[in-house]
C-alpha cells in the first residue's frame, strides 16, 4: 500500500509543528516581561 503524497506546505508545516519550542509557564512570564519592559523604554 502507498501513502499519498502531501503538499510541500503540509510537509513543512508538520515539521514547524513537531520542531517547535516548548515554553514553561515560568519562561512565558519571563518573555512577557522583558516584552513590557522594552515597550515602556520606547515611550
Amino acid at each position: 500500500m502507498r501513502k499519498t503524497k502531501k503538499s510541500v506546505e503540509a510537509v513543512v508545516k508538520d515539521i514547524k509543528r513537531k520542531t517547535r519550542r516548548k515554553f514553561s509557564a515560568e519562561e512565558k512570564i519571563r518573555i512577557n516581561i522583558i516584552s513590557i519592559y522594552k515597550k515602556d523604554d520606547e515611550s
